[in-house]
């Protein structure tokens, strides 16, 4: 039996999962948003380089957010390019804030990978990878074969 393709208007993938990233992403977007406006405008002088990154990420947090709800091949792109952008930042500054804590004097939301925020800046843009991978959500944001 073959399966049917999907219809734009039937289309499940905006149910699911991606409301859920949709979802965490916004609530991630909007509470790092709002603590680097805190810190920038208050502390910026006591740590702006991790003040630059939870801009950084909450800039990236929104933008994921939208690209999760969005159906068209230029979103799947930016979808996993900032996906792939936190999970390698997230890494990276997780790491950094373990072996050389002095470069980091205020947490950002990746510091230790992530811990301050339950761990979720590291798991999901695991998540969002996965699952803007997978063959029915490429064929929902319109990508054939070929990225």
């Amino acid at each position: 039996m073959k399966n049917k393709p999907q219809s734009r208007a039937g289309d499940d993938t905006l149910n699911g999962v991606s409301r859920v990233l949709m979802f965490v992403y916004g609530v991630l977007a909007i509470s790092a948003g709002v603590r680097a406006i805190y810190q920038v405008s208050t502390k910026w002088s006591q740590a702006p380089l991790a003040y630059t990154l939870s801009t950084a990420a909450a800039l990236i947090y929104g933008v994921a957010c939208v690209g999760f709800g969005r159906r068209s091949p230029a979103a799947w792109r930016v979808t996993v390019g900032v996906c792939t952008f936190e999970l390698l930042g997230v890494l990276l500054v997780g790491l950094l804030t373990l072996i050389e804590p002095a470069w980091f004097p205020a947490a950002t939301v990746w510091s230790q990978f992530g811990i301050g925020y339950a761990f979720a800046p590291l798991l999901l843009p695991i998540a969002g990878l996965w699952w803007l991978t997978r063959p029915p959500t490429r064929a929902a944001y319109g990508l054939g074969a070929n990225v």
